[in-house]
């Protein structure tokens, strides 16, 4: 019996990473290795990895030399693992792990003939004045402004990948993915990295008032500040179309192409839950109110050219399969 091949995914027991895992190792014949850290055991983040059998789980510190020993077997390498954190405040880390580390990856995959899925973000757009367009020649690349740290050093390395690229030094398929505001189950270990969704379901089910941001910009309503929320099966479902289209390599969005409001999301939740909406407003905290985002949407038309025709779940339902699937039940893990 041939030996299967292997899909390594970094971060894959966190957020979008562990539901990577869960539809690879239920729908494809590779062996799946996480690489990751768990923390400590009371923040969970071991279930979300609890009901998927993956093949082998590896330390950050052990990646390179696991890599070397399993190099011949090693199909793809999908790089979630980053700080994802978009206020941590140590620039040098974040530096030197979202974009070192994915430099060295993508130098490795090229050299051992894998493949290389990563992810990019939509933070690369900055305050959205330039637009949410993910042409990913250097030029439009050079014009973006991210506002943070983790932004810059998500933007560094998709300008990295590009260069290499047009160089001719790059893994036979790379796809970097701007991820938009994604929700869904296992972020629980998330903290105020959660989805909005996420952060006010106690509230929601307690049937207790939530609070949302009141807008200070005359263009927008309270509440009427506007995201492109994408439900993460629909993410996933772009990582597993490149995994089985190995000819389609560049940057681009993964969104849901639609802008919603904050407070849309927050009656959905109410909606989900079966309960009246009550929703307050409090004033957007100073220290974040000048490089506060108004709106986001993602423009999907490139990665639809290249041939992905899946169908992005409408916020509503999104949501009520979150509450109802998840959040509401006693186990609330993918």
């Amino acid at each position: 019996m041939m030996t299967p091949r292997m899909i390594v995914v970094t971060g894959g027991a966190g957020f979008i990473g562990s539901n990577i895992v869960a539809r690879l190792t239920a729908e494809t014949a590779h062996d799946v290795v996480v690489c990751d850290r768990l923390g400590t055991a009371d923040l969970a983040k071991w279930k979300n990895l609890a009901k998927h059998p993956i093949a082998d789980f590896w330390s950050p510190e052990a990646l390179f030399e696991q890599l070397e020993r399993h190099a011949e077997r090693i199909e793809a390498v999908v790089h979630m693992g980053a700080v994802s954190s978009t206020t941590e405040p140590d620039a040098d880390l974040i530096l030197r792990t979202n974009f070192t580390l994915s430099r060295d990856l993508w130098d490795w995959c090229a050299i051992r003939d894998a493949r290389m899925i990563y992810a990019s973000s939509a933070a690369t757009y900055g305050d959205g004045e330039t637009g949410f367009d993910d042409d990913d020649d250097a030029k439009s690349l050079s014009r973006l402004r991210p506002l943070n740290a983790y932004g810059y050093s998500k933007m560094l390395f998709d300008e990295y990948a590009v260069r290499q690229s047009d160089r001719g030094q790059a893994p036979r398929q790379w796809a970097g993915l701007k991820f938009f505001n994604v929700y869904g189950p296992n972020e629980g270990h998330k903290g105020a990295m959660k989805s909005v969704v996420a952060q006010i379901w106690p509230k929601v089910q307690a049937g207790e008032t939530v609070t949302l941001f009141r807008s200070h910009n005359p263009n927008y309503a309270d509440g009427g500040q506007m995201r492109d929320f994408v439900y993460v099966d629909d993410v996933v479902d772009i990582v597993e179309f490149l995994l089985q289209s190995p000819q389609v390599s560049g940057v681009f969005n993964a969104g849901s192409g639609q802008a919603r409001s904050f407070a849309d999301l927050a009656r959905a939740t109410f909606a989900a839950a079966g309960k009246e909406p009550s929703i307050d407003y409090v004033d957007t905290p100073v220290s974040i109110r000048d490089r506060y985002q108004y709106f986001t949407q993602a423009r999907m038309d490139r990665i639809r050219a290249a041939g992905f025709h899946g169908q992005s779940t409408p916020l509503e339902e999104g949501v009520r399969r979150y509450v109802q699937n998840f959040l509401s039940t006693a186990d609330p893990y993918r």
